[in-house]
């Protein structure tokens, strides 16, 4: 997929996953191992994963350490400032308005009404993921909801064509908080990999220092285990 396209990935469609951590070369040793990824520099500090060749992800260092240790995911939106505005006229909040990323593009940080946290790319040079939808790249986009009807109303609002147009395949799932983690947990978004074997991920995480925060288990869309890495940055492997 060629970088300097103006826009591969139509507005709402999750189109690129960063991770905001304490340490990027610690991060660089464990996602290196776990899906085999390479690494080069990138904008500002941050540092991109690539996997044979083609961008997957992005690694940053947190510019505030009271800032969550955290994946994100970013959702292609044509004119982020006018996503922006919907968002927030839909009760939703707007953490960081829009800001160019050099050449590359220009990014916000949003909530939907309950308070989970997503991203927005307007895409200029990098249109985001170069390959997704194989083991080492991104697969799927869950976001745990404590209303799920809200949220459905919400995005679908939203991004009704991604989710629900006649050409959609969405990789955007919502599902009760409660499904997965303790009532107390605030709604979020979980970012999944794929991965050939989910067991074995499971056993490259625990060596690498990560942990298992619930599964595996059988979710709609495949075979699900949430870990976080030796960081603390939550994510999920996704076996099909």
């Amino acid at each position: 997929m060629a970088e300097n396209r103006a826009s591969v990935y139509g507005e709402g469609v999750p189109c690129w996953v960063d991770a905001q951590l304490p340490d990027v070369d610690a991060g660089k040793r464990f996602y290196g191992e776990l899906f085999g990824w390479s690494f080069e520099d990138a904008h500002g500090g941050s540092v991109w994963a690539r996997l044979d060749g083609e961008p997957v992800a992005a690694l940053a260092r947190k510019a505030d350490g009271r800032m969550p240790t955290v994946w994100t995911v970013y959702f292609a939106a044509p004119d982020v400032t006018a996503t922006a505005r919907r968002i927030d006229a839909a009760g939703g909040q707007v953490v960081a308005a829009p800001f160019p990323v050099g050449e590359l593009g220009a990014a916000a940080l949003v909530t939907d009404p309950e308070g989970a946290v997503f991203g927005l790319w307007q895409a200029g040079r990098h249109p985001g993921f170069g390959t997704r939808h194989r083991p080492g790249t991104f697969a799927w986009a869950q976001l745990y909801a404590r209303d799920t009807e809200r949220a459905n109303g919400f995005y679908g609002g939203l991004f009704h064509d991604a989710l629900f147009g006649p050409d959609a395949e969405p990789d955007f799932g919502r599902a009760p908080v409660t499904d997965v983690f303790p009532a107390q947990m605030p709604p979020h978004f979980v970012v999944h990999f794929g991965v050939e074997d989910c067991e074995a991920a499971l056993g490259t995480v625990g060596r690498l220092g990560g942990r298992v925060q619930s599964g595996p288990f059988t979710a709609s869309y495949g075979t699900v285990a949430v870990v976080t890495d030796d960081q603390g940055a939550s994510f999920a492997l996704l076996e099909r």
